[in-house]
């Protein structure tokens, strides 16, 4: 069964920006990112497939920005100006090409990895 591990995670102030990376055991066709913050359900980030396709959710748009390395099975976020509303549990999810990469409905079936905390302070 694929692996994912989140790593880049931390504590910073707002305006400010961080990069997590998520490294699978093994190739993945549709890669994400999901968070959860204290009392909020889980949402959708971002979404990228194999031909770097992507998908941002309007919250984050002109602000985060996925990316994927194939060679690596590595994938990316990239968060610039960050607020305290993105304080956050954020995790890597992949799945297969079967459950589609154009939306986050495919994360039901997906492999999810143990998340990374996101703290931004005002």
């Amino acid at each position: 069964q694929v692996r994912l591990v989140e790593s880049g995670g931390g504590s910073v102030q707002a305006g400010g920006s961080l990069r997590l990376s998520c490294v699978a055991s093994e190739y993945v066709y549709c890669m994400s990112w999901f968070r959860q913050a204290p009392g909020k359900e889980r949402e959708g980030v971002t979404l990228i497939n194999t031909y770097n396709s992507a998908t941002v959710a309007d919250s984050v748009k002109g602000r985060f920005t996925i990316s994927r390395d194939n060679d690596k099975n590595t994938l990316y976020l990239q968060m610039n100006s960050l607020t305290p509303d993105d304080t956050a549990t954020y995790y890597c999810v992949g799945w297969l090409s079967r459950y589609g990469c154009d939306s986050f409905r495919g994360a039901a079936f997906g492999i999810w990895g143990q998340g990374t905390q996101v703290t931004v302070t005002a």
